[in-house]
């Protein structure tokens, strides 16, 4: 059996710790990383709101600039971090392939959406993908979602839910296609410029199911407006299938939490310093008691 040289044995320890400091809540210097990376997302996101200020921009420019390359630095470091210590998860052994797959993963992915537009400007010349590259950048405030612990447990309600949802945003689709289909035939003949066709009334559909009826786009017949008005009420309880499905999930999440926080068992493998459960799919925390 060849033994592993002194090197060799300081490379794994290094990678070792990398991974326990970028995994969150493994403990009380990962979440101090934690805090200082979320601080990083609000202050980059900040001062690239505030550059879009003219008055600001002219007299801030130096600044906004520097904390810019400051926190895409950070982030630069942080994603190539994760890559290279991911192996060190018990499901991710394979040096080469296993790195692709964990890139591949949802979070890896707003990580590097987060610092991908930065590099983009450089190498590109043209203006309009310049201004949507740098628009890109707010997307770091998706970033929060791997930090904050509310997030991260509605990631895993929407994960536990997906099928009800699919259900609910299933059942308001026929809804919006077939209500809008009925009133194109009801107000074609009354407003052929605005019930112009099925997928311009479509825009009349999604507002009034959402009940947010701008006032735009209305019916004026007879039978519109009594065909609108029932769409309407429909709405009402039909967009809000979804919020209901996920306040369900998150009850049931928190009183899980809860019962599972009672028990002396959970509490003495927390103080023993067990890091907490994951998500196999996401990474998603999972076990956010031992977070505390």
């Amino acid at each position: 059996m060849r033994r592993v040289g002194p090197e060799v044995d300081a490379y794994r320890r290094l990678r070792r710790r990398t991974y326990e400091l970028l995994t969150p809540d493994y403990g009380p210097v990962s979440r101090w990383v934690d805090r200082v990376v979320s601080a990083l997302i609000v202050l980059n996101v900040v001062a690239l709101g505030a550059s879009t200020v003219d008055s600001l921009a002219l007299a801030y420019a130096p600044v906004f600039s520097l904390v810019d390359r400051v926190t895409v630095v950070a982030f630069t470091v942080e994603y190539l971090a994760r890559v290279w210590s991911c192996v060190e998860a018990p499901t991710y052994d394979r040096p080469v392939v296993d790195r692709v797959r964990f890139a591949s993963r949802p979070f890896l992915l707003l990580d590097l959406l987060a610092i991908a537009p930065s590099y983009l400007v450089v190498v590109v010349e043209d203006a309009t993908l310049v201004r949507a590259a740098r628009l890109l950048r707010m997307a770091r405030l998706l970033k929060m979602a791997r930090y904050a612990r509310s997030i991260r447990l509605l990631w895993v309600v929407v994960g536990r839910k997906r099928r009800d949802l699919l259900v609910s945003l299933s059942a308001a689709w026929v809804t919006l296609v077939l209500s809008s289909t009925v009133m194109y035939v009801l107000e074609r003949g009354a407003q052929p410029e605005t019930f112009s066709s099925i997928p311009a009334t479509l825009w009349w559909g999604v507002v009034t199911l959402t009940t947010v009826g701008y006032g735009d786009v209305y019916p004026v017949t007879t039978l519109g407006r009594v065909f609108g008005g029932a769409v309407a009420v429909v709405g009402v309880g039909l967009v809000a299938l979804p919020a209901g499905i996920i306040g369900e999930g998150l009850i049931e999440a928190t009183n899980e939490r809860g019962r599972e926080g009672s028990e002396d068992g959970r509490a003495g493998r927390c103080e023993a310093g067990t890091p907490p459960q994951r998500c196999s799919r996401c990474g998603a925390l999972v076990d956010v008691e031992c977070a505390d």
